[in-house]
């Protein structure tokens, strides 16, 4: 079971989240919070495995927050979800030690398989944010051993591509004909061959080797 802290200044979110979250067998709300201080604090008790964090809100911000968090409870991941997109909002939340961000107009489905993802270790950033984080990261990385994009069959490349571009499996699956199940054997190849743990570190191999440009998929 899968334990969540819901952290929002706005009752009617908390109150939204938690009756969507209702529905996914395998997670679990064990409190709410309205504001970055109550959230730590509520997480040292209550030791959740995810925070979902808004980052506007009184007496501590989601960024400070997660910071604390990252710092005083490291087991507890951080998914971010709010209604900002700018780069300053998603640079500092990233620094500060979340695992993910997504914004509120993201699909249920996608909320909730993105804590699961999250509560794994592994990292999800929405399609809209993807591309300026990723470049931002890709920039400071020296480039991918040329060997590694080698080893990936064409279809592999297809797959990383969309990767790349902030498409999630059921996105990537409808683009090429695959089914889901398909493009989860195709990332654990990919992700064997280019020697990597998880979806950012494989889409910055990807945009630093120039296998994708930054526009668009």
């Amino acid at each position: 079971m899968i334990t969540v802290l819901i952290c929002d200044d706005q009752d009617v979110i908390r109150e939204g989240l938690q009756a969507m979250l209702r529905s996914a067998p395998d997670i679990r709300v064990v409190g709410t919070a309205a504001d970055g201080a109550e959230a730590v604090e509520r997480a040292a008790v209550l030791r959740p495995d995810v925070v979902l964090m808004d980052l506007k809100m009184p007496v501590l911000s989601g960024v400070q927050a997660t910071r604390r968090l990252h710092e005083e409870q490291p087991s507890v991941r951080v998914l971010v979800l709010t209604t900002y997109d700018a780069d300053q909002w998603v640079f500092d939340a990233i620094r500060a030690g979340a695992s993910g961000y997504l914004l509120k107009d993201t699909p249920a489905e996608q909320i909730v398989e993105a804590i699961r993802g999250t509560a794994t270790g592994k990292a999800h950033l929405d399609p809209s944010v993807a591309g300026k984080v990723l470049a931002c990261v890709a920039g400071n990385r020296p480039a991918p051993p040329a060997g590694l994009l080698a080893a990936l069959s064409e279809r592999e490349r297809d797959v990383l591509r969309l990767l790349a571009h902030g498409l999630g499996n059921a996105s990537i699956a409808k683009r090429l004909c695959l089914s889901q199940g398909t493009v989860r054997n195709y990332m654990t190849s990919i992700f064997a061959k280019l020697e990597v743990t998880d979806r950012t570190q494989a889409a910055v191999l990807a945009l630093r080797s120039g296998l994708v440009d930054r526009t668009g998929p």
